[in-house]
């Protein structure tokens, strides 16, 4: 046949190949899936009744984690209108971990709202065990400490002048010239006011020896188990950067008390110059499960007295790898007579 002839047979084939394929391609298109995306809708809405329900979990695994948790949500509408925001982290590192979750909410309405404003559930269960101890602000709670008798005036004091504490730290019996001893009715007054106790134990000015520590555990212990404290709670030596100190007595202590019903816990100024963090090192040298199970409460660094609100990030100085258990960030308030604190969530377990 003439090739002239065999042209438009051809273009015809062509033609015929192109449109299959594209009628292919089509129904392929069709029948794939949508990308899914891990982002949360910012939730806008102008409809009369408005439900707006942001759910984010994160599970993170391995040496290091940064998360970063955003919602924003604006609304505007005039009737009812309901925002529900949850944020879960699960974050299980060994160190550097930062988590940050940051929830927006603006609702423009002329009659009521039911708005769950910032329900952060925001469980962060890593072990951060860096040596400045650094923790999510979710992770920390507020708190005092006092030398005299907490009364309903001095709770009213505390709360009118610089917040609500979930922490108040007391002394397990009277130090003449120096501190109050807890009672129950103030034990009573302060739970019933959903204020944990902080226990200290004072009655003592010298930290050396390896008896000395064992007799001052025993005399803490039988003291809190006359107050009725209940099994588990730790129990804070007092050591004041004027008194002497050795490895031997923060030996001795924690050897007494992990033999008791209670926690080891021990409050002092943790700087790295100082005689009881060299102490403590090397206690800890010699009994690892000292430095596991002894919770530190530390005086280090002094930021000064603030309200609540003001609080500083937590960034407290105790030895690597201990159990910081909080920061007494300012000391000696002139209004309400307390000093105010910072404490990480956990211990909360351990408290009275």
């Amino acid at each position: 046949m003439d090739r002239r002839g065999l042209l438009p047979f051809v273009v015809t084939a062509f033609f015929a190949v192109m449109i299959s394929l594209f009628t292919f391609s089509l129904m392929d298109t069709k029948d794939a899936e949508p990308p899914k995306t891990v982002t949360v809708p910012d939730g806008q809405s102008k409809s009369h009744d408005s439900d707006i329900s942001n759910e984010v979990k994160n599970n993170i695994k391995g040496n290091k984690a940064n998360v970063n948790n955003s919602i924003d949500n604006d609304l505007n509408n005039s009737e009812d209108s309901q925002i529900d925001n949850n944020v879960t982290n699960d974050v299980e590192v060994n160190v550097d971990v930062n988590v940050t979750n940051t929830i927006k909410n603006k609702a423009d309405k002329n009659q009521d709202s039911g708005q769950k404003d910032n329900e952060n559930s925001s469980g962060n269960k890593g072990k951060e065990n860096d040596q400045d101890g650094q923790s999510g602000d979710d992770e920390v709670v507020w708190g005092v400490d006092s030398a005299s008798l907490t009364t309903s005036d001095l709770l009213s004091c505390v709360r009118e002048n610089f917040g609500s504490p979930k922490v108040w730290g007391r002394y397990l019996g009277e130090k003449e010239g120096v501190s109050a001893g807890i009672t129950p009715e103030e034990a009573q007054l302060l739970q019933g006011n959903d204020i944990k106790l902080l226990v200290i134990w004072n009655r003592f000015n010298d930290a050396t020896g390896l008896e000395n520590g064992q007799s001052e555990a025993r005399a803490a212990v039988q003291l809190a188990k006359e107050l009725g404290i209940p099994e588990g709670v730790a129990v804070f030596a007092d050591i004041e950067p004027s008194y002497p100190v050795d490895s031997s007595f923060i030996e001795g202590w924690y050897q007494a008390m992990s033999e008791s019903p209670y926690e080891s816990g021990i409050y002092g100024i943790f700087d790295e110059d100082k005689a009881l963090r060299k102490a403590f090192e090397q206690a800890a040298a010699e009994n690892s499960p000292l430095l596991e199970n002894t919770f530190i409460w530390t005086a280090a660094p002094n930021i000064g007295i603030t309200a609540k609100k003001q609080a500083p990030e937590y960034k407290p100085e105790a030895p690597e790898n201990s159990l910081i258990a909080g920061w007494q960030y300012g000391i000696d308030a002139e209004a309400c007579n307390i000093d105010t604190n910072l404490f990480n969530k956990d211990i909360l377990d351990v408290l009275w």
